[in-house]
């Protein structure tokens, strides 16, 4: 942390009354740079920019703890944007002992919702599979130009973000030779721990994903794309957005081949638990492979066109 005046106990911001909502004062003596350069180390750009920008907006809350009160009337996904920067800037000033105490006495939640709420929204939000089947189904009809790319999503189940970069770099590498550094071809294995930069983000990791030969040859021979392309897409279309729908479609299916660490391993989601920690090893686990193709191969035959 730099101070621009030298003092080592800046002054908090002046309080001022104000409509909650407001810019929370901002402190002139943070290195914004070096916070920009700190996010941009363990989170994508577009999420690093949105942190920044959020962080610029809400940081006096550091320094006025009575501000963070008003964050409870914050949407949930907004809270959470909130919170994580002040997360990410505490820990970048040193100050992530005083952000805890202000979580702590203002009784800040990430999410407000109960458990049993969130399993009940999702329920109720898809009665059944063949909702998120005619959505792909459709959208490779009328957008025949992401139609390999949403055959990739949904025998992989990563993340949509996740699966753009992998995506392009599988054409990047073939276009340069290079294939065999990124798919194990013997394995069918899509080896991402090998592009660290890419797939082992500090929050959200991805380390391996099977695909067997034809339905990468379709990627190959695919242009590349871009997460504002297809969105813009699929907008022009008059769709919704439900790539995380594809996801949890995947999880859904698997659970009929794979045990759930399995599956939590293959959408990147490793847990502090014993186990998963220091026993779970997908290496030993031999038909892993065989059971993951054989239900992408009939994920593929539900959404073909």
């Amino acid at each position: 942390m730099q101070w621009t005046g030298g003092d080592l106990n800046p002054r908090p911001p002046e309080c001022k009354s104000r409509t909650y909502g407001s810019e929370v004062p901002s402190l002139p003596s943070i290195d914004w740079e070096g916070f920009k350069g700190y996010l941009l180390k363990t989170h994508v750009e577009r999420n690093a920019y949105d942190l920044l920008r959020t962080a610029r907006k809400y940081g006096g809350i550091l320094w006025v703890p009575t501000e963070a009160s008003g964050l409870q009337s914050l949407s949930d996904s907004n809270r959470r944007l909130v919170m994580a920067s002040l997360a990410n800037l505490s820990k970048f000033l040193g100050l992530y002992k005083a952000w805890k105490d202000i979580i702590e006495n203002t009784g800040l939640k990430w999410s407000s919702g109960q458990s049993e709420d969130i399993i009940i929204k999702r329920f109720t939000k898809t009665q059944n599979s063949e909702d998120i089947i005619n959505w792909v189904r459709s959208l490779k009809g009328d957008i025949p130009k992401i139609s390999s790319f949403l055959d990739f999503m949904a025998i992989t189940g990563i993340r949509f973000v996740e699966a753009i970069n992998s995506y392009n770099l599988i054409i990047d590498l073939n276009r340069g030779g290079h294939l065999n550094e990124y798919y194990n071809r013997d394995r069918e294995l899509l080896e991402h721990f090998k592009f660290k930069d890419l797939f082992l983000r500090r929050s959200k990791k991805v380390f391996i994903s099977f695909i067997s030969e034809d339905p990468l040859s379709e990627v190959v021979e695919s242009p590349r794309l871009t997460k504002t392309a297809i969105e813009n897409r699929v907008k022009r279309s008059s769709y919704p957005m439900r790539f995380g729908d594809i996801r949890e479609y995947w999880a859904s299916i698997m659970t009929k081949h794979l045990s759930q660490p399995e599956i939590d391993f293959l959408q990147g989601r490793i847990s502090t638990s014993v186990f998963m920690r220091n026993y779970f090893n997908p290496a030993w686990i031999t038909d892993l492979k065989d059971r993951c193709l054989k239900a992408s191969s009939s994920i593929l035959e539900k959404i073909k066109v």
